[in-house]
């Protein structure tokens, strides 16, 4: 098409249809001086130039994309005429006189009269603030996709991998160069393949899967348990042409349901043998006492030595306890440190023996209290334990409780609780045997149990 360039713009028809485009149009003559320009380069300059006397560009100050000054001399205008060539889409910075800069493409085309003379240019002006936003949102979404935790996986509509960022390699064991082009159905174990038919099939109808739980394969073959998500890729006009899949290791969640689920066993086994001994208590203490108020005293005394080695145990999330732990929790109500010696190797107890010491050490230690050489002002206790080899080659528990220096004692002869637990609970929960004498110079209780059950692994406890 053909302009016969005016000094004051363009014939009328031309000019209409010029400022009715929706992107920035102007022209100038040979010179350079812009002889008209539509409302949508005045919106992109910010900026209303003189026509016939202001110079190739309507913008107000221009800069190279590094941010440089330009002279308007420099601009693609410019060299369009100074070299009489059409500038396929030159780039620039148009700065406003508030300060915005708005990057833009040029894309100047000379004008000719009927013997193909120059007699001036046109310039289209592409604001590219809506393409720079855009590429600014694809490279980051590219950085979030290639530094995420989760294996980021796309497919097409025929199931076929289109990316795979770092997490997945992570999760699956395969390179992106083994998994782009490959069937996704390569992830998905044989037992579940009847998923992808549903998925690609919720896809194709535009529906989101929400996140739930499946199993996916590893290149090793090994599996691993992940929490899924997928949802549908459009191309421009908004047709689906395929899946974005989110997946996420929860191995360390199952492995802590899994550990939960064992504790809640264990803490359930655990309560009932408490109340097996709460209700052995109450039936022997109701033997031996007089009146309620030494019933109720005798049952919350125990049930708080109780409460001892459950603390111990909770504090150690349920390993264990060493024996010396053990024994000083339950003697501390009793005895002053410096009146009871403990000697012997480092053992951690397991959960059941905690127990079961345990309140074998609250009766000891109460009856001491009460009638036995802690109820003397020189009186002391020893408790020493070791390991011995027995003749079968396997290792056996010794523990003894020896009472110095205090009365003569019978009061635990009278097979009341603590009789009962020292004699029979205590070792018959141990798989052991036990001895209860009366030294006249106190109470001697010994202890001999397999290792096996009284030991949890030191490595185990320390996990």
């Amino acid at each position: 098409m053909n302009f016969i360039q005016q000094a004051d713009g363009l014939p009328g028809n031309s000019a209409e249809l010029m400022q009715g485009l929706p992107v920035a149009v102007y022209t100038t003559d040979k010179q350079g001086n812009i002889t008209f320009f539509n409302e949508a380069a005045a919106e992109l300059w910010g900026h209303r130039p003189v026509l016939g006397k202001d110079q190739w560009c309507g913008s107000w100050k221009l800069r190279h994309l590094d941010g440089r000054i330009m002279a308007h001399d420099e601009c693609p205008m410019a060299i369009a005429l100074r070299e009489e060539r059409d500038v396929r889409w030159g780039q620039a910075i148009a700065e406003r006189p508030d300060g915005e800069l708005i990057p833009f493409r040029a894309h100047p085309v000379l004008l000719r009269d009927e013997k193909g003379k120059v007699v001036g240019a046109m310039n289209t002006l592409i604001d590219m603030r809506s393409q720079t936003q855009a590429d600014d949102a694809r490279i980051r979404l590219a950085a979030i996709v290639d530094s995420s935790m989760d294996a980021i996986v796309s497919k097409d509509i025929n199931g076929i991998i289109t990316s795979w960022n770092d997490a997945a390699e992570r999760l699956f064991g395969y390179t992106p160069a083994e998994a782009i082009g490959r069937p996704v159905t390569m992830l998905i174990p044989t037992d579940h393949l009847d998923e992808e038919g549903s998925i690609i099939s919720r896809i194709r109808a535009g529906e989101r899967v929400p996140s739930y739980e499946t199993v996916r394969q590893r290149k090793d073959g090994s599996r691993v348990p992940v929490s899924l998500t997928v949802s549908p890729i459009r191309d421009g006009i908004g047709r689906i042409i395929g899946a974005s899949k989110i997946a996420r290791d929860i191995s360390a969640t199952k492995e802590s349901e899994r550990r939960i689920r064992l504790l809640m066993r264990e803490v359930n086994h655990r309560v009932k043998n408490q109340y097996s001994v709460i209700i052995s208590m109450i039936r022997e203490t109701t033997k031996k006492t007089s009146t309620p108020q030494a019933f109720l005293d005798q049952v919350r005394e125990r049930i708080m030595a109780l409460s001892e080695s459950h603390d111990l145990l909770v504090s150690a999330e349920w390993r264990g306890a060493t024996v010396a732990e053990l024994v000083g929790a339950q003697i501390k109500p009793f005895a002053a440190q410096d009146r009871v010696s403990v000697s012997g190797p480092l053992i951690v107890l397991e959960p059941n023996a905690v127990q079961y010491l345990g309140i074998a050490f609250h009766e000891l230690a109460t009856n001491s209290a009460k009638h036995g050489a802690l109820s003397h002002q020189a009186g002391r206790v020893e408790i020493a334990w070791q390991v011995a080899d027995a003749a079968d080659g396997i290792g056996m528990f010794r523990l003894v409780w020896r009472e110095l220096d205090g009365p003569v004692v019978d009061g635990m002869a009278r097979q009341g609780f603590g009789t009962v637990v020292l004699k029979r609970v205590a070792p018959q929960a141990l798989r052991g045997t036990s001895s209860l004498e009366f030294d006249k110079g106190g109470v001697v209780w010994s202890l001999e149990a397999p290792m096996s059950s009284v030991e949890t692994s030191f490595a185990a406890a320390l996990a």
